[in-house]
């Protein structure tokens, strides 16, 4: 049930990206150039993602578990940290140069564009590193940093 359902998410997710034309790097980067041939599409289209995402915050405050799980998986840390800040602005730059993120690019690879297959074999090289360095700094001891 819970594959099926998580199956539905992720083509509902595509369809709208397909039906609003996110899956086309063209349109994020005439969003992201003012200066230019303004397209204002994806302003539209955040702002109803943001709905969705409002609506369904205040559904879930309602609940006391999510229907297919035991419990909601709310993240723990809530601070502003340099991880958090420097993840956010290569995300950016990696946006703003290539006009996809990760979850239109995985879903314009079926539209078979040439850059959406460059841009997630580079996404999936720099998770590579991305996770052993996660992992080797969570492995190794914490030091005081006194002599």
């Amino acid at each position: 049930m819970r594959i099926g359902v998580a199956l539905l998410s992720g083509i509902l997710f595509g369809l709208g990206l397909a039906l609003s034309g996110m899956m086309d790097p063209a349109r994020v980067l005439g969003f992201l150039d003012p200066a230019g041939s303004w397209d204002p599409t994806l302003a539209f289209v955040l702002g109803g993602a943001v709905a969705v995402s409002a609506l369904s915050v205040m559904l879930s405050r309602r609940m006391t578990r999510p229907l297919l799980a035991n419990r909601f998986d709310l993240p723990t840390v809530t601070r502003i940290d340099r991880p958090l800040l420097v993840g956010a602005g290569l995300f950016g730059i990696g946006w703003g140069l290539s006009g996809f993120c990760p979850g239109p690019a995985l879903a314009s690879l079926s539209l078979g564009l040439p850059a959406s297959v460059v841009f997630v074999i580079a996404m999936l090289i720099g998770m590579v590193p991305h996770d052993r360095l996660r992992r080797s700094t969570k492995a190794a001891p914490a030091t005081s940093g006194r002599a």
